[in-house]
Formats: C-alpha cells, sequence, structure tokens
C-alpha cells in the first residue's frame, strides 16, 4: 500500500513540476519605461525611466528603415530598386515575408515589410544592400545612432532579436523617430493598417493598431520580444504640433497602447509650441568707445521654439548687456544675454551680438573724418 501511495505522489509531483517551471519561465519582470517628447523642439515634457536602458526588441528596425530613408534621400536608391534576397535573407526566423534566395523585390515592398509586417527577412535584404553584409550595416547603425544623440543604445542586428548588450532606452527612440518623421515619403508606410507584397502573396497586418483610429496619427512602430516586452514608439499632429510618446517594456500588449494615448493626450491637451515674443527694437544701440563709430547695433543670435503649459503666464525676458563695448568689435561678436523666463523659471537663453563690425578710431582714420568735415 504505502508503495502505491509512493509512486502516485511521484507521479503527481512528475505531473506538477514542469508545469510550474513553465510558469516560472513565461512570468518576466519588466522595467516599464515612458517618455513624452514635444517633436519640432525635442524638448521632453515627461518620463518615467525615460533614460534607462532596456532591451529594444524590434524597435531596433526603425533605424534600419531610417538608413534605408537616407540611401533614398540622397539618391543611391529608389523606391522601384529591386534588390534580390540572399541565403542569409531567406534563413531568417520569427516574423518573415518567406523571402526565398534569389528572389527579386522592390525597396517599396521590402519598407513595407519591416514598417508593417515587422518582417526580419526584409530587413536583412535591406541590410545588406546597404552595408554589405549585416555587420557592415550594424556598424552604420550604431554610427548613426552616435550622431542623432543616442548615447545609450547598442544595435547588435538589423532586425530587432534579443541579443546580449542589445539596448537603448525611451529617450534615444524618441530620438530616432523624431528623425525619421522628417521623411514625408515614409508616412504612407507607418500608418497603413493591412497590405500586401509578393503579388498579394503575403498578407501584412501592422502591430500598431492606433493607425486605424487614433486622430492625427503619424506611426510609428509597435513591437514586441521576449526580453523587451511590448513595445511602441507613437507619434501623431493636432493643430500643427506633433508629440511623440515611446512606451517600453510592457507586460501586457494592450498596456502599451492605452499608455501611449494617454502621454499624447497630455501633451495636446496641456502644452503650446511658442516662440520667444522678444522684438529687437527693445534693444538700443550699444555705446562703442574709442570706434569709428560711437555705437553699434546688437541682436537676438536665435530665437526658437519653446513648449510651455498652455495655461502658463505670458513669457517675459530679462536683458543682461555691458553699458558700453570696446572697439573694435565684429560682427556676430557676443555682448550680452537675454533669458526668457515662464515666472521664475528659465526656459531658455541666448546670446545677444554684434549686428556689423566697428574698427577701432585711428589717427588716420580720425585725420580723414575731420578733413571731410572741414571741407564738406
Amino acid at each position: 500500500m504505502k508503495k502505491i501511495i509512493s509512486l502516485c505522489i511521484s507521479a503527481l509531483l512528475f505531473i506538477i513540476t514542469p508545469c510550474t517551471c513553465f510558469a516560472e519561465e513565461e512570468t518576466k519582470n519588466y522595467v516599464q519605461c515612458t517618455l513624452l517628447m514635444e517633436a519640432s523642439t525635442g524638448t521632453v515634457i515627461s518620463e518615467e525611466n525615460g533614460y534607462k536602458r532596456v532591451p529594444q526588441g524590434t524597435l531596433n528596425k526603425l533605424m534600419t528603415v531610417l538608413l534605408t530613408a537616407e540611401e533614398i534621400e540622397c539618391g543611391k536608391i529608389s523606391v522601384d530598386t529591386k534588390l534580390t534576397a540572399s541565403a542569409n535573407a531567406n534563413q531568417q526566423q520569427g516574423a518573415v515575408v518567406w523571402l526565398m534566395q534569389g528572389e527579386t523585390i522592390t525597396v517599396d515592398e521590402l519598407l513595407k515589410a519591416v514598417i508593417i509586417g515587422n518582417a526580419n527577412d526584409a530587413s536583412m535584404v535591406l541590410a545588406e544592400e546597404i552595408g554589405g553584409d549585416e555587420n557592415e550595416f550594424v556598424g552604420m547603425m550604431n554610427a548613426r545612432a552616435f550622431e542623432l544623440g543616442m548615447r545609450d543604445t547598442v544595435f547588435k542586428n538589423c532586425a530587432g532579436y534579443d541579443a546580449q548588450g542589445q539596448y537603448s532606452t525611451a529617450y534615444d527612440t524618441a530620438l530616432l523617430t523624431r528623425e525619421l518623421l522628417k521623411y514625408d515619403f515614409l508616412k504612407n508606410y507607418m500608418t497603413s493598417w493591412m497590405d500586401s507584397v509578393r503579388n498579394g502573396q503575403t498578407e501584412l497586418v501592422n502591430e500598431n493598431r492606433l493607425v486605424r483610429t487614433y486622430e492625427g496619427i503619424l506611426g510609428v512602430k509597435a513591437g514586441h520580444s521576449e526580453e523587451s516586452g511590448y513595445t511602441l514608439s507613437l507619434a501623431a499632429e493636432r493643430d500643427g504640433q506633433v508629440y511623440i510618446s515611446v512606451v517600453m517594456g510592457c507586460s501586457d500588449k494592450d498596456e502599451r497602447f492605452a499608455v501611449g494615448k494617454s502621454l499624447l493626450a497630455a501633451g495636446f491637451s496641456s502644452y503650446k509650441v511658442t516662440t520667444p515674443a522678444f522684438s529687437n527694437e527693445f534693444l538700443k544701440p550699444l555705446s562703442v568707445h574709442h570706434g569709428v563709430d560711437d555705437a553699434v547695433e546688437i541682436e537676438a543670435e536665435d530665437l526658437t521654439g519653446l513648449v510651455v503649459p498652455k495655461s502658463g503666464d505670458e513669457l517675459s525676458s530679462v536683458i543682461f548687456i555691458p553699458e558700453y563695448v570696446e572697439a573694435p568689435v565684429k560682427k556676430g561678436q557676443k555682448i550680452g544675454t537675454v533669458g526668457f523666463y515662464n515666472g521664475d523659471a528659465l526656459l531658455y537663453e541666448t546670446n545677444l551680438i554684434a549686428s556689423e563690425s566697428v574698427e577701432c578710431m585711428t589717427f588716420s582714420i580720425a585725420l580723414k573724418k575731420y578733413l571731410y568735415i572741414m571741407y564738406k
């Protein structure tokens, strides 16, 4: 009897243990990272873990798309260019459009496959065309990331397969998304819900379901992988303003959309972009000592848009300039600064510069001026 009971317990343990192990393997503790950015200025409005390095998963493909867009923009390839799938492309796993070795396909269809269908084999075809091989292309991806200021991003492959040492941040992903928005021809791809490639043989469905319903949607991409969880980079435009929301590390596919929409809603409802109301008429000519002219005109070096709360006060400006400057004065020379404030908070500061040059007064110049006055 004891032997029978022992066998029953062993059998139960055999059945229960695999189930328990499977449940543990499926449970991952993702770190949710979010960020909201105003696109025209690059201003970060809000973030939570927005600068934390985490796996980016298939959002990786956004850089593959950017490098392809740049190749098209500079004329090296066009959307009508036909490329040939290699054996390497044919061997890609996961999301694919089943490209066969030697099959030709246009760049247009490859972009559809990557952006709408998240296709790994299509990513490889583009990478091998642009970089020669994937390793070289990945080097190009990392170099471009550095140029964009993506200091917390490392790419290890062109498709977004999970790989040790591959990571990004919500902030870096927003920078990448902001750059992609400069290419108007990509909008049709990034906002398409469904399409097909290979003469209709392969249907494509966009994982970013918000392209169907969200007002002012510009794209960009939803993704997921085992290491990254569910991710989303989203951009939308309303009343001339564009906001980017990035959500990474979600454990639920629906959560990323809810969070992404909530971030965009906060941007559109609570913030605006304004150019500081500052006129050069408020800047009187500044006195110049020992110069051929007694004064020099000054102007603001750069006035850029600022993101401010819609409910906030009007911006105020504070000018810092000396009583005079000594000659010589060069055009573009820094004379002072002007700061723009929202209440007590400094939002932006720019230089005040000389709008013209003023030479030193010399004996010969003084004599010429004296003679001119005498014999005028």
